[in-house]
């Protein structure tokens, strides 16, 4: 069930730019423009900064969690299974939506050009796409990547011709509708800024996605920002009011204005382009929703199939391919709002989502990109969404919730049962205020078993191969004391835990251990010490991680410390190397500057464990 990398930078940008610029600039606009006048390009901006606020919790939770399924992996991860399938279905449903109508809004394009029932061209050209999608994901994208920068260049020459033919007196008056009008047709554009959701659903085949997934999603919203405006600002200010109100293909009409049937011509091309860019990746990202789903068992484990050849999920993509050919016939307007609806309902869960992970404190939560401004931004981002949901109307809002509902019925009835029981982020929060309540403190909710799930993702995403230190802080001895002790007491605490394996005595294991610190002082800080002894015996090599938030103390070259986190190796002779290995991947991982914080932040002994297993070091 594994999927190969095989995506780029050049492709990232490309998936997310190509499933944003097609009916949200070739369609839309007339549509908009009836909303609000000439102040649509202010909606275009309003949405994409909005789109910028849920934008960066899903590169947030995208580069900490690069999985197949993408906000509802990362759903599923912080809020639960429940809240992720909605999530799920909901992007599923809306993704192939919006990719069957850039088909659909294709049809009004095609038929300017070649004389044949567009509705047959639809069809066949998301044939293609199936067996595009099937073949592999490294020929969708390239496929991408070539649709993308031709549009890209048609558009950079509309505008560039277009500047120059604007009319000022188009733009009076500038908002009819007032911002009432702006903000609602805000909402209702918000669908072309659907694209970024398309980076998290294929995250997992993504080379190096640390850099990739942050680097390619902001440019692609900066560079489809600024295409938009610049191209709804010459639309408007080259058109009359009457007829751009009333267009379907308002981009070509303004190229007619100014660049003649020509111009017509090569707009058509363009938007031609658009639409099958944006229904290859809505194909390509959306049947990953399914892939996901199945292999959590919320859905049947057949949609996890993944072909030995392509390495594609082709069952996923048959169902979504087919999905989309079935809807290409639908009405337009409402389900654009739907779309628009869902993908807000999205971006909220990711605001949610972060806040919730964060206030977790789960150490291997460890994304390489953290959204800035925290809390607040994703605070004002939410309710900024919940504004433009507000004011798109009870129709589309009535729909989603059908929409949720189907979900949420799918999981009480199906995925409930199927699916094996998982911790969540969430639990981690309530577990954190049982701990501050004397009566709920020892009431244990959760087990680890998301912390050891996102650092196999972690070791994933970073393509780490776990070497002996990893193995042997697996094996070590964990212990986290409450009271003050001296490092006395802690010899005699250790040497009793250790004796065997050490093959001495408790005796003789202390003695050892307070011989060697007779030599020198084993505490490097006031945070850290590390005492190490040679036993006898061949191939023997311990770790106690021992964690003390009251201090052991220690008796050191410039006084008495209370060291707040001591490491004792216990190695034989023949393990010298390694010995000395362990001592420098220790002295790496404390020397990190969040590891106290994260040190003295941990909830469990696995936590601590876990620090060790993901902290930054060279590795052997």
């Amino acid at each position: 069930m594994s999927l190969k990398r095989e995506l780029r930078l050049i492709d990232v940008f490309c998936i997310a730019s190509g499933a944003m610029i097609s009916s949200g600039i070739f369609v839309l606009p007339g549509l908009a423009f009836a909303r609000t006048g000439p102040s649509v390009f202010v909606s275009y901006i309003l949405a994409g900064l909005l789109a910028l606020t849920g934008m960066v919790s899903t590169i947030e939770l995208t580069t900490a969690m690069p999985k197949a399924g993408g906000n509802y992996f990362f759903t599923t991860r912080s809020l639960g299974p429940a809240a992720g399938t909605i999530a799920g279905l909901l992007s599923w449903f809306s993704l192939a939506l919006k990719s069957a109508f850039a088909l659909v809004g294709m049809s009004a394009f095609t038929v300017l050009l070649i004389p044949l029932d567009p509705s047959l061209i639809a069809v066949a050209l998301c044939v293609l796409f199936i067996i595009l999608n099937l073949v592999g994901v490294r020929e969708a994208g390239r496929f991408q990547v070539f649709l993308v920068l031709g549009m890209l260049a048609l558009l950079a020459a509309y505008t560039s011709w277009g500047l120059t033919a604007i009319e000022i007196p188009r733009f009076e008056p500038f908002a009819p509708a007032g911002t009432e009008g702006v903000l609602s047709t805000a909402g209702f554009v918000f669908v072309a800024y659907g694209g970024l959701l398309h980076v998290a659903s294929v995250a997992e085949e993504i080379r190096d996605p640390k850099k990739n997934i942050p680097a390619g999603m902001i440019a692609s919203l900066v560079v489809v920002v600024i295409a938009y405006s610049f191209t709804v600002l010459v639309t408007v200010g080259v058109m009359e009011a009457s007829a751009l109100a009333e267009s379907l293909t308002p981009v070509t009409d303004g190229a007619t204005v100014f660049l003649g049937p020509l111009g017509a011509v090569v707009l058509s091309v363009a938007a031609i382009l658009a639409f099958i860019s944006t229904a290859n990746a809505g194909l390509m990202s959306a049947s990953r929703y399914l892939f996901a789903l199945g292999r959590d068992r919320l859905l049947p484990d057949m949609l996890t199939s993944v072909s030995p050849r392509f390495h594609t999920p082709h069952w996923a993509v048959l169902i979504t391919g087919l999905f989309m050919i079935a809807v290409l016939f639908l009405p337009l307007e409402v389900l654009v709002e739907s779309a628009s609806t869902v993908l807000m309902l999205t971006y909220i869960l990711s605001n949610i989502s972060v806040i919730v992970l964060r206030e977790s404190r789960i150490v291997t939560y460890k994304p390489s990109f953290r959204s800035p401004l925290y809390p607040w931004l994703h605070i004002v981002g939410s309710v900024g969404f919940a504004v433009l949901i507000f004011e798109l109307g009870l129709v589309s809002f009535l729909i989603t919730l059908l929409l949720m509902a189907g979900g949420f019925t799918v999981y009480v009835f199906y995925g409930k049962r199927k699916a094996s029981s998982s911790e969540f982020a969430l639990m981690h929060v309530v577990q954190r205020v049982f701990n501050e309540m004397p009566f709920l403190r020892n009431r244990n909710i959760t087990e680890n078993q998301l912390e050891a799930e996102l650092r196999h993702i972690i070791h994933d995403r970073d393509e780490v191969i776990e070497d002996e230190f990893d193995r042997l802080v697996h094996d070590a001895i964990v212990l986290d004391a409450q009271e003050p002790m001296s490092m006395h007491e802690l010899f005699r605490m250790t040497s009793e835990q250790v004796c065997d394996s050490c093959g001495l005595t408790a005796d003789e294991v202390y003695r050892l251990l307070c011989e060697r610190e007779k030599l020198s002082s084993t505490a490097l800080s006031e945070l850290v010490a590390i005492p190490h002894i040679i036993i006898p015996g061949e191939k023997r090599l311990l770790l106690t991680i021992v964690r003390n938030k009251s201090g052991v103390r220690f008796e050191g070259p410039e006084g008495s410390w209370d060291v707040k986190a001591v490491f004792m190796i216990f190695g034989s002779a023949d393990h010298r190397n390694l010995h000395l290995k362990t001592l420098a991947s220790i002295a790496q991982i404390v020397n990190q500057p969040s590891f106290e914080q994260h040190w003295l932040g941990a909830s469990t002994r696995e936590d601590l464990r876990h620090i060790l297993l993901l902290g930054e070091r060279k590795r052997s």
